[in-house]
């Protein structure tokens, strides 16, 4: 793969309470061990995915623990980016989020899509 055709961005706005949220963290995980480089953005109720201890509460069978496959997603350099309105109106700050989250707005996402990233939408 070419560099302007090995990343994929993954766009999330389910939170704790949908089972797309484990299926979306299983795609990008899929995604890094094709070799692509995942980033994912957290908008609307997604965020609380990334609050310390929401994602703990999420296990869709036969897939892994929700919180298992963040940190997954995390250790193996996956990048994770939560939305600042989106933070900001559940009354979050950072330091309610699993360490590694960045707080950024869409420019970051728009950077990776038009530097030519696969985009996905859950």
């Amino acid at each position: 793969m070419g560099t302007d055709t090995d990343k994929l961005v993954v766009l999330m706005t389910n939170g704790i309470a949908s089972e797309l949220s484990s299926i979306a963290f299983t795609i990008a995980n899929g995604g890094i061990t094709a070799g692509l480089k995942v980033s994912i953005f957290l908008t609307s109720n997604a965020v609380d995915l990334v609050r310390k201890g929401g994602q703990a509460v999420t296990h869709v069978a036969p897939l892994d623990p929700l919180a298992a496959l963040i940190a997954d997603f995390q250790k193996r350099g996956g990048v994770i980016w939560a939305c600042p309105p989106c933070v900001k109106s559940r009354g979050y700050e950072q330091k309610d989020l699993l360490d590694g989250v960045i707080i950024a707005g869409a420019s970051v996402m728009h950077a990776e899509i038009k530097a030519g990233a696969a985009t996905l939408s859950f």
